[in-house]
């Protein structure tokens, strides 16, 4: 099954410049000048959409909101390392995110952000093999 997470931007050259920095790949093929698919894993995409472009689909009314509300999701994924959460947040940073908290509960490490248009994330690692983890 593919997964389409959507986020609806007011701006989709700055989003696309943003998820570019943080190393991402731009599906060119289901992008356009509305539209950044970006492949977070081989059947799992993050999709930035103009406001415009997401309100032409039906139902979506509550969900495309105005500028500065961004949707209440926090998209967390797990990395393999510290390190790589720690070089995330580096291109975050740089890229324009506002860098929130850390949280280390030893088997695990966890980081937060949020983009330019306010979407909050949470990159993190865990110890595989800590009963925590399962």
């Amino acid at each position: 099954m593919n997964i389409f997470v959507n986020f609806p931007v007011d701006d989709v050259v700055r989003a696309k410049a943003f998820y570019s920095a943080l190393g991402l790949t731009q599906n060119e093929a289901m992008s356009d000048d509305n539209t950044g698919c970006f492949v977070l894993d081989d059947d799992k995409f993050l999709m930035v959409v103009s406001r415009a472009r997401l309100a032409e689909v039906g139902g979506t009314e509550q969900l495309v909101g105005g500028s500065g509300t961004p949707s209440p999701v926090t998209l967390s994924w797990a990395l393999d390392s510290r390190e790589e959460v720690d070089a995330l947040m580096a291109r975050a940073e740089q890229a324009g995110a506002r860098i929130g908290d850390t949280d280390d509960y030893g088997f695990m490490y966890q980081r937060q952000f949020d983009d330019p248009e306010g979407y909050h994330y949470s990159p993190f690692w865990a110890e595989p093999e800590h009963p925590a983890s399962a």
